[in-house]
């Protein structure tokens, strides 16, 4: 194992707490028992986990080394441990009043502290997994040696095996992951920032400076790279102590340094035009994932890769699942699924690059965000039904009605998807598009995004024959 020797003197020595464990939880708990097999090999072990039934997983199961704790008071141990292994899902500010912060760590603070001098992170509200997914394309047609994990399922710690001197990592990092780290990577990508996830930071301040912590963290000789099209993120970037090469690019605005459009041509400054036709654009619609394709550009002029290539990896990626996925076309209707969008900017973005659409899904589990954007926005356009649906959709749609924008729409208050679907079929013209891009969470009717969206799109295949 590459660097074997360095992760086993961050552990060695320590009692260490996995809390959460789930799939990043049990591949901590892998990668610590292959490293420290028994307690008397250096390490005592504990997992924590609210679930009552993982006293009898079966991967803990002849582990007589090891402590677990479970229940609802599951980290009232914390303040014993030395190191506290936080899985993403559970906030920061649930070990306050417990523990000393600095002893709360991740799979990624430990990950970039031995790995992040040959890692590319990408961070962002929205188009994290299409950028990541679009870099690692550019990255491995160049670089065979070229690994990929993160946010999008695999854990970090599951790809140490993989990683020699040469490989190139690239990973996709939530605000979750990078909120404890004290190294960032070589390259740190800051997409965006829009209010997400409020329910797990003390303020929206304190999400925003998680995902700057990709930039905070890095060293003098990395490089820090940023939309200065995002009002805050420019602000932010101006305002912090970032140590890093900054690299900023924008598709409305000449940049000192990094890279800007102009027509159909990215201009790097200083100097050369990349000649890149926005008609390629085949499966990254929109103005946000143009604005996506120049970081792919700058990570690539990073590394050296000639543009032609850059754009031939980019003009074949096929896009991602729930991401402005082309359902199909059915009884004259065409469906995409955008089950993604969880906030207000991305149900925006997604309306105004499919330009077309007929009838829009919105609403889910309601988080307390912001409509009053998506509100302004639904007044000028030409969507003609609306689905409202839970309490997200109940608040947009009296949001709507209160501005008096319901008006000549036609329009539905449903949890039903089969009854939604159905009704989308009946009203939605003939030649134009029903979207799903619900502006919320899916954690009232679903489990996750991914169910929500498959859930649509079996019914948008079935209920039309």
């Amino acid at each position: 194992m590459y660097k074997e020797a360095e992760l086993k003197k961050i552990f060695e020595g320590k009692r260490i707490m996995i809390a959460g464990f789930g799939r990043e939880g049990r591949s901590s708990y892998k990668l610590i028992r292959k490293l420290f097999p028994t307690s008397s090999s250096g390490v005592a072990l504990a997992v924590a986990d609210k679930n009552l039934n993982i006293t009898t997983d079966q991967l803990l199961a002849n582990d007589t080394d090891l402590s677990i704790f479970v229940g609802d008071d599951y980290l009232a141990h914390s303040a014993e441990y030395d190191i506290i292994l936080k899985s993403p899902g559970i906030p920061t500010f649930d070990f306050e009043n417990i523990v000393p912060l600095q002893r709360v760590s991740s799979q990624t603070d430990i990950f970039l502290q031995i790995y992040g001098s040959q890692t590319v992170g990408i961070t962002g509200t929205k188009g994290k997994s299409t950028t990541t997914n679009l870099i690692y394309s550019v990255l491995k047609s160049t670089k065979p040696d070229t690994i990929m994990a993160g946010n999008m399922g695999l854990p970090l710690f599951d790809i140490v095996e993989e990683i020699n001197s040469d490989t190139v990592i690239v990973l996709e990092l939530s605000s979750h992951q990078l909120e404890n780290i004290h190294q960032g990577p070589y390259i740190g990508i800051v997409l965006n920032l829009f209010q997400e996830h409020l329910d797990h930071y003390h303020s929206y301040l304190d999400y925003k400076m998680a995902k700057l912590n990709i930039a905070l963290r890095q060293m003098p000789r990395d490089v820090f790279i940023y939309c200065s099209d995002n009002d805050e993120l420019a602000q932010l970037a101006d305002q912090c102590d970032i140590k890093s090469i900054k690299l900023s690019y924008s598709i409305n605005n000449p940049v000192d340094k990094g890279c800007y459009c102009d027509g159909r041509y990215f201009r790097m400054m200083p100097g050369n035009n990349i000649i890149y036709d926005i008609e390629s654009q085949r499966y990254v619609k929109g103005e946000h994932n143009l604005s996506n394709c120049m970081a792919v550009f700058m990570v690539g002029h990073c590394f050296g890769i000639p543009d032609q290539m850059i754009v031939k990896a980019i003009s074949e990626f096929k896009g991602l699942e729930h991401r402005l996925e082309y359902v199909g076309t059915k009884c004259g209707i065409t469906f995409y699924n955008d089950s993604i969008s969880t906030i207000p900017e991305a149900t925006i973005a997604a309306v105004e690059a499919l330009k077309d659409v007929d009838t829009l899904i919105l609403g889910g589990f309601d988080r307390g965000i912001d409509y009053s954007k998506l509100v302004n926005f639904m007044i000028g356009t030409d969507v003609r039904n609306i689905v409202f649906v839970g309490e997200a959709g109940s608040r947009i749609y009296n949001l709507l009605k209160e501005g008096n924008a319901l008006q000549g729409k036609n329009y539905i208050l449903s949890n039903s998807y089969p009854d939604i679907v159905g009704w989308c079929y009946t009203n939605t013209a003939e030649g134009r598009i029903c979207l799903l891009s619900p502006a919320a969470s899916s954690y009232d009717m679903f489990k996750n995004f991914e169910e929500r969206g498959r859930v649509f799109k079996d019914l948008v295949l079935t209920t039309c024959k």
